[in-house]
Formats: C-alpha cells, sequence, structure tokens
C-alpha cells in the first residue's frame, strides 16, 4: 500500500503507543498525524514543544519515550526556537523524539543557517530521511538509539513530508533497547575496595531512574551500610526519610564527602556543572564509578575502578557478591541521622517562620504537609526555587520531584509539571517558581486552560530576579540588572485571572496551606491554579562540594 511519509511515520508512532505529540506549527507532518488519530499538544512555542516531550521522557524514566515536532527547512525559525529545548535535553540525558521539517534536496546551501550541523550538535543522533522508503529503517534506528546505552535527544529531518513509498515492503517492528552486562570481575573489585573502605559514600545519579534500579539501589545501600547522597537530577531516587539518607545539599552532604575515602559512584557522571557536587580532594579519594558507558570514566577525576553496564544489572550484581562477605564497618544510620539533624537545622526554623513578607520555606513546609507526598510531584524552577527547594523538600518515591539544572533553562518547570501531570493524572502536580521563570512562561499559560490541565504553579514573588542584586547577595553582584517591578505596581494574580486559572495573592503565612487546598481543589476540577506569594528575600540553601 502507497502512503506519504508523514502517514508512515504517524503509524508507526501510533505502534509505539505515543499517546500524544507536542508541537508548535506549522510542522508538515502535522495533518497526517491528527488524519490518523494522533492527538496534538499544540504548545505557543517551539522550545515549549520540544520541552514537554523532554520532561515526559524523564518522568517515565524512558520507558515511555515524549515526541514533538516543530518547523524547520528553507524557514528555519522553528528550529532555531526550538534548539534551547533540544539543548538541555542533550546536556541531560533526555530520550526525546524530534520531528523537523528539512531543507530538500536541490535548495541546499541557500541560508547562512546550516539547520542539519546546527541540531546534530545537540542530538544523539540525527537522521535526514533522504528517501521516502526509508522511513521503517529511520524509524528503527531512531528508537533503538533512544531505548540503548547513553540516552539522548534523537532528531529526524524530513524533506518532503509528501513523498510516497510502499509501506508493505519494509513493515516496521518495534525495536527494544539493548543492555550491556557488568564484568563480574570488576564487580569483585569494587566490592573489595568498599569492604577495605573506613568511610564510603553511595553517591547516586540519575541513571538509576532510567534503569528502573531503584529497589536494588535501596538493597544494595542496607546490606553495604552506606551514607547516600543523590545528584540533584536524581532527587527521590533513594528515599529521603530513609535512615541512610544523606540528602542532596548542604552541610552535612559536604561533610559526609569531604570525609569520605571511598566515593561509590551508580548512575552518576561526577562532572560537576553549577548544580551539582565535585569530589573534593579527588586525589586522596578512591573513586568507584558505575556506569552506562565509558564516556564518564576518568572525565574529570581519576577513576579508580569502573564497572560498566546498566545500572539495574550492576546492582544485582553487586548485591550477589555482597551476600558472600561481611563487613566490620559499624552501623552508619545513627550518625547518618545524627548529622541531618544538624545540618538542617536552620532550614526546618525557616519552616516554621511566621515572617512577613512570608519566608520561601515556610512555603515548602506547607507543601510537604498539604501533599500527600507518596503520590505527588513537585519541581522548582532555576535560582533560589531550586536551591531552596532541592535542600529542604523531602521527596519520598522517585519522580515525586524532577530536579534539572545541567543546562539552567528558566521557565523549564512548566513544561516538567505539564509532563508530571499528562504521565501520572491522579497525582497533584505543584511547580514553585520564581518572577524571572514567570516571564518566560506567560505565553504559555493559556495551553492548561485550553487542554483543562489542572496543576499548580506556586509563585515566590520576592520582587527581585533569582536573588541578582544587593538585596540578596551584598553589594556588587549584578546590582544593575536585578531591580524589577514589584507587586505593588504588576498584579500577576490579576493577570492570569483572566486566563482562565484559579488565582490567589497570599500574604499571609497562615493562608499558605488553605490556597494550596483550594488550588489542589480546583486542579481535581482540571482547571490549573496559580498562586502568588509574597515572599522575602532569603537567599539560604545547601552548598555543593568541590
Amino acid at each position: 500500500m502507497t502512503i506519504d511519509v508523514a502517514t508512515g511515520i504517524a503509524r508507526i508512532l501510533k505502534q509505539e503507543n505515543v499517546p500524544w505529540v507536542s508541537t508548535f506549527p506549522v510542522s508538515k507532518v502535522n495533518n497526517s498525524f491528527g488524519r490518523e488519530g494522533i492527538k496534538l499538544l499544540m504548545m505557543r512555542d517551539d522550545r515549549y514543544a520540544v520541552s514537554v516531550a523532554d520532561a515526559y521522557s524523564r518522568m517515565n524514566n524512558g520507558n515511555k519515550i515524549g515526541v514533538c515536532t516543530f518547523s524547520g527547512g528553507i524557514n528555519a525559525a522553528g528550529a532555531q526556537v526550538a534548539y534551547s529545548g533540544i539543548a538541555q535535553a542533550y546536556e541531560d540525558g533526555s530520550p526525546v523524539l524530534c520531528i523537523v521539517d528539512a531543507v530538500a534536496a536541490g535548495t541546499t546551501e541557500n541560508t547562512r543557517f546550516d539547520q542539519e550541523a546546527s541540531l546534530k550538535g545537540v542530538s544523539k543522533w540525527y537522521g535526514y530521511i533522504d528517501k521516502p522508503e526509508r522511513v521503517p529503517e529511520f524509524m528503527r534506528r531512531a528508537y533503538t538509539m533512544l531505548r540503548t546505552g547513553r540516552l539522548g535527544p534523537v532528531v529526524l529531518a524530513i524533506p518532503n513530508a509528501a513523498a510516497t513509498y510502499d509501506e508493505t515492503v519494509d513493515p516496521y517492528v518495534s525495536p527494544k533497547g539493548w543492555k550491556s552486562l557488568p564484568d563480574p570481575a570488576d564487580v569483585k573489585i569494587a566490592v573489595d575496595a568498599l569492604g577495605s573502605a573506613k568511610k564510603p559514600v553511595l553517591f547516586v545519579g540519575e541513571g538509576v531512574l532510567y534503569a528502573n534500579a531503584t529497589e536494588e539501589l535501596k538493597t544494595f545501600a542496607e546490606k553495604a551500610n552506606l551514607p547516600v547522597v543523590t545528584t540533584l537530577k536524581a532527587k527521590g531516587a533513594f528515599p529521603e526519610n530513609h535512615p541512610l539518607s544523606v540528602g542532596v545539599r548542604g552541610d552535612h552532604v559536604v561533610k559526609y564527602l569531604n570525609d569520605a575515602d571511598l566515593i561509590f559512584a551508580v548512575g552518576a557522571s561526577l562532572s560537576p556543572g553549577r548544580f551539582g557536587h565535585g569530589v573534593p580532594d579527588p586525589t586522596n579519594k578512591t573513586i568507584i564509578q558505575c556506569n552506562i558507558d565509558e564516556f564518564d570514566v576518568n572525565r574529570l577525576y581519576e577513576t579508580t575502578h569502573a564497572i560498566i553496564g546498566d545500572a539495574k544489572d550492576t546492582l544485582q550484581s553487586l548485591i550477589v557478591v555482597l551476600d558472600g562477605t561481611s563487613s566490620t564497618r559499624a552501623d552508619v544510620t545513627d550518625s547518618v541521622q545524627a548529622g541531618k539533624e544538624s545540618g538542617m537545622k536552620v532550614y526546618r526554623e525557616a519552616m516554621a517562620s511566621d515572617d512577613k513578607p512570608i519566608n520561601p520555606y515556610r512555603v515548602y513546609s506547607e507543601l510537604m504537609k498539604t501533599l500527600d507526598r507518596n503520590n505527588s510531584f513537585v519541581t522548582h524552577e532555576s535560582g533560589n526555587t531550586r536551591d531552596q527547594l532541592s535542600t529542604a523538600y523531602e521527596t519520598l518515591i522517585p519522580r515525586g520531584f524532577l530536579g534539572w539544572g545541567n543546562v539552567s533553562s528558566l521557565g523549564f518547570s512548566f513544561p516538567v509539571v505539564t509532563a508530571a501531570k499528562l504521565a501520572f493524572p491522579d497525582r497533584q502536580c505543584v511547580a514553585v517558581i520564581g518572577d524571572a521563570a514567570l516571564s518566560y512562561m506567560l505565553g504559555n499559560l493559556e495551553v492548561l486552560t485550553r487542554l483543562e490541565i489542572g496543576l499548580t504553579i506556586v509563585h515566590i514573588n520576592n520582587g527581585g530576579f533569582s536573588g541578582y542584586g544587593p538585596g540578596f547577595w551584598g553589594e556588587g553582584h549584578d546590582p544593575f540588572t536585578f531591580d524589577v517591578l514589584g507587586p505593588e505596581a504588576i498584579n500577576m494574580t490579576a493577570a492570569i485571572e483572566n486566563i482562565g486559572w484559579q488565582t490567589e495573592r497570599v500574604t499571609e503565612p497562615s493562608e499558605v496551606a488553605p490556597a494550596l487546598e483550594r488550588a489542589y481543589s480546583a486542579n481535581r476540577s482540571n482547571q490549573p491554579a496559580y498562586i502568588e506569594i509574597i515572599a522575602s528575600q532569603f537567599p539560604l540553601y545547601g552548598d555543593w562540594a568541590g
């Protein structure tokens, strides 16, 4: 049967059980997608079309892959705007499928902007479908890339969506993802090193989530008697109310990493940016790294020993070998809890604050009280809300919190919380944002009204951009670019109400919890909710090591 390229791709996506495709028009495949019964979620810009699909993949640990489309080709405006979203997915290792119009054969070299070169730089693979009959081949390759090895975005470029081929010649069969198993000899060496260590720390990255290995992680940590530190992106991979949980950041976390003689990293790159731990004094520490491929081994620090393989299989193998050994190390749970209590004391005091303007930590405390943290979701924004929430918000379940920040793209919390609600419709989903992030997402607020997606955005309105300026950091820190109009001049609550949201402006600490409950009630009726908290500038949060 002869079909066109766009229809062929649509039918393959249906075979892959893709529930929807996020988009910003005009993409030349969209009409065929619609005719084939694929739901199109229209965002208000190309970056957010990518980011919703990206976040959906993250929320599902890559078990379901987000798909997006946007315009490109000779008029590459869509691809240029989408670039930032793809770059963030690439840096964070998120497996998202991006479908873009491409420059057709015979029309190349007519523009200064090279779409192919640009997008190749931020994708795991860029596939240009140069012949229509190659659609099944390219889709197999795309899904193989999206499910295997180091994860990242795949871009499929479509030069002629109307070109036709016979779909019976090469029927599409969905490819599985392939895993590599750890070398048993490497596992034995790692367990021996662990047994010799006096102060080992288990350092957990997002790779554990993508491997669906959180149960194995918990078993391994308990059997090995290890204090557990998680990266920002892995927050929640290990339950933070567990007696072995040190946390993500803070003085107590830094102390554990400083004092450690062995860093046992699982699913973590050990390549700190601005929003992650380095390894302090690395030349005097043993570093054991368990990773999906060799890219991160000896990347920044000398890796004493590595185990290359899938995190789930690696942890299972470690547990088996560990069962045949004995440890002389004393139980560490009491010291972990004592250190955590001491390190968190200043934040817990702030969480009980009755100050006005409202202390932001009081808001985080009320979130923890009003949400069922075994069946809810929270994310942060770039800036203070990231730094404060990752320090103080106690996450109990995998993907009950999404941390992000290898690339710190303002406004990303909006597509994240949207994708979380799409992935887990029964969960209460909340994004906590600052002033600058709201500027990025304002144009897309209409999307949730139109699609009737009930989630809550909590705006910590402290009258400054992410704490820049003398009022936060002291004289000399960006004193010319921090000041914006405050809540006395701009009433965001009134503005967003007119977009169809349930809105409240909260000035009293005692009203934070009731406002949250009213927002959740609106969400249950599929109405999005916005709460504007008139908050203080309070630049207190946990530090990073290294």
